[in-house]
């Protein structure tokens, strides 16, 4: 019994050693490139499945195994570490650190949450638009982790306050049937901690259980946290609330079926806006970076995807999945009297106006509009205008004004104001004006909008680690032949018409992606699905993009994402309630997604002709 005791704690290291050696006969029974590419391919999948070392760790297996077996140079597999996509990821992380230090995003979130009201369905409707307004820009795990705070203290003031009591003004307490939440009325704390930006789901979940809290969080210093998990500062990400234990948050009551609704509803809505916000844009998320650089690297001669024609596709999408899904969360958990919960009507409940006025509370909290929040802002509004305009399509952009055409990219832009952020002082400069009687220091007069410190917190290096391996894999796969052969075997769907291979991908791919990483489950098949569409003469675009988009659909379980893993500690809701709400919210988005690539997508992206761009590509990969 000791024994497999021991081998199950273990299993990590045992898998780790294992698969390598079972895989062995293949680069050595067929001596060839293929075969050594594809077990490098394998064994970095195995890892990447399994989580038996951590994904950034995983992808570095290529950069010794690639050279080890002669597929490609050591000098050519590190070169794919590092691409124009991690430029526009370190510049737009430069301005999430300074948009997060300076409590931008809370102020957007709380100020949409009072122009809806408490009425529940507008509520939800509220926290929706601004969950998903905010994760355009910020990661999903980040726009979760701010958003839920709010959330949870709108819902203690909706649940925990009974209007009898309060009409009476009665202070003592009635013993009744077991239907009041076991919740304070005082104004809940909050507890904040560091937590890594793709940290797995099930370290997440683990974390968080592990605090000794009573009923509802209190506050902890983030410094004492960081020593107790000792992880380094590159790996933290800032201002991560922690809910109160699972298993103490399962044993609430409420006083209403309505109640816990209202309460299952609003938790759930925030992880499946933030996913709806992140298809809006390129940088939205790491799934779609990745896809970006791929197809850059894969057909260099394809100038057709790039932030204005994302977000052109995508917008509608995430504007349509945005409405439905509040429609199918409303009527799952709220019912279908919409006249009542979305009213608009100036008459409240009590437990309204108190909702309100804990919301008000909070935002005044906050103060008037800073100095550096004016300044990130700004910056954040001049970098979406600059990308829109850099290449628009339908008109010259502002990259024809410069003589060498095709210098300048979405980086370019994002690492040059991200670069101003580090010089811009903090401070609003007194150009010949007294500090009226303040003293201020030096340091804190100079000090900027943000630190390299404040970048160190936020910065995913896991997930630049993560791509660079994907870019490798990719590379490697296609020196090698190994795209063209695995291209090759898939002649049989050749009989399909594309739409239908485009859906039975994107109904493999949400699949697998419940329980496989969205980075790892995307690095996986994108070098498939190139293979795929070139064989099968359909425009590569058609396939890659409802794809890219379907791995983000990983709302069904807890250990889908890391979102979910926040939202479901909370105790709101259990797990069948995570998989009927988010089978509604996958199925919502797979049909959307492909109304979307038949319809607009056709002429966005000119998908109705295989391309001359992918038929270059192909004959090189056959050469």
């Amino acid at each position: 019994m000791a024994l497999l005791r021991g081998l199950l704690q273990a299993r990590n290291l045992l898998l780790v050693v294992c698969v390598p050696l079972l895989l062995l006969p293949l680069p050595i029974l067929h001596p060839s490139s293929e075969a050594a590419c594809a077990y490098v391919l394998i064994v970095t999948a195995v890892y990447w499945v399994s989580e038996a070392v951590p994904l950034g760790a995983a992808a570095l297996v290529p950069a010794f195994l690639y050279p080890f077996f002669g597929v490609l140079r050591s000098s050519e597999v590190a070169a794919e570490y590092f691409k124009n996509t991690t430029l526009l990821l370190v510049g737009v992380i430069c301005v999430a650190a300074a948009v997060e230090k300076w409590n931008l995003h809370k102020r957007i979130a709380l100020r949409m949450v009072l122009m809806a009201g408490a009425k529940p369905g507008m509520l939800l409707l509220c926290f929706m638009c601004c969950t998903t307004l905010l994760s355009m820009w910020l990661s999903n795990t980040s726009t979760t982790a701010m958003v839920m705070p709010i959330v949870e203290a709108v819902l203690q003031q909706l649940v925990s306050v009974e209007e009898e009591q309060l009409v009476a003004a009665s202070s003592s307490t009635e013993e009744a049937d077991p239907i009041g939440l076991d919740v304070n009325n005082s104004q809940p704390s909050l507890e904040l901690i560091f937590v890594n930006e793709d940290t797995s789901p099930a370290d997440l979940a683990s974390l968080m259980q592990s605090k000794n809290l009573n009923g509802v969080p209190t506050i902890t210093s983030p410094i004492k946290t960081i020593s107790q998990d000792k992880k380094p500062p590159s790996q933290e990400k800032p201002l991560v609330l922690t809910p109160s234990p699972r298993n103490q948050q399962l044993n609430r009551k409420y006083r209403s079926q309505h109640d816990q609704m209202i309460c299952k509803c609003l938790s759930l809505s925030i992880s499946y806006a933030a996913t709806i916000g992140g298809l809006t844009t390129i940088i939205g998320t790491s799934t779609s970076l990745i896809f970006l650089e791929h197809f850059n690297n894969q057909y260099p001669a394809a100038e057709v995807v790039n932030f204005g024609t994302w977000f052109l596709f995508s917008f509608p999408i995430a504007l349509i999945m945005l409405v439905v899904s509040w429609f199918w969360m409303h009527w799952l958990f709220l019912g279908c009297n919409f006249k009542e919960t979305c009213s608009l009507s100036k008459k409240k409940t009590k437990r309204e106006e108190l909702s309100e006025k804990r919301i008000q509370e909070e935002y005044e909290k906050l103060g008037d509009l800073s100095y550096p929040e004016m300044v990130t802002g700004f910056f954040f509004i001049l970098m979406t205008v600059l990308w829109f305009t850099r290449e628009p399509g339908f008109v010259p952009g502002w990259d024809s004004f410069f003589e060498k055409k095709g210098y300048r990219t979405d980086a370019t832009v994002s690492v040059f104001l991200g670069f101003l952020l580090f010089l811009i002082p903090a401070k609003k400069p007194c150009f010949g004006k007294k500090n009226d009687g303040v003293n201020q220091g030096p340091s804190l007069g100079m000090e900027p909008i943000i630190t390299w410190k404040d970048f160190q917190k936020t910065m995913p290096w896991e997930i630049v680690i993560l791509v660079g391996g994907g870019y490798a894999l990719a590379s490697g796969s296609k020196s090698s032949g190994l795209s063209t052969w695995i291209g090759h075997q898939m002649l049989c769907l050749s009989s399909l018409p594309p739409w239908a291979v485009t859906l039975l991908a994107c109904i493999l791919v949400s699949v697998v992606t419940e329980f496989v990483s969205n980075p790892a489950t995307i690095t996986i098949f994108l070098p498939i699905l190139c293979s795929l569409s070139e064989t099968l003469h359909i425009n590569p675009l058609y396939t890659l993009i409802p794809v890219t988009m379907c791995i983000s659909f990983a709302v069904m379980l807890p250990v889908g994402n890391p979102p979910n893993a926040i939202v479901f500690s909370y105790g709101h809701c259990q797990i069948k309630d995570m998989v009927k709400a988010g089978l509604g919210v996958n199925v919502i988005g797979l049909v959307i997604v492909m109304v979307a690539i038949n319809t607009w997508g056709v002429s966005l992206f000119h998908l109705d002709t295989f391309p001359a761009w992918a038929k270059v590509s192909n004959i090189t990969d056959q050469a």
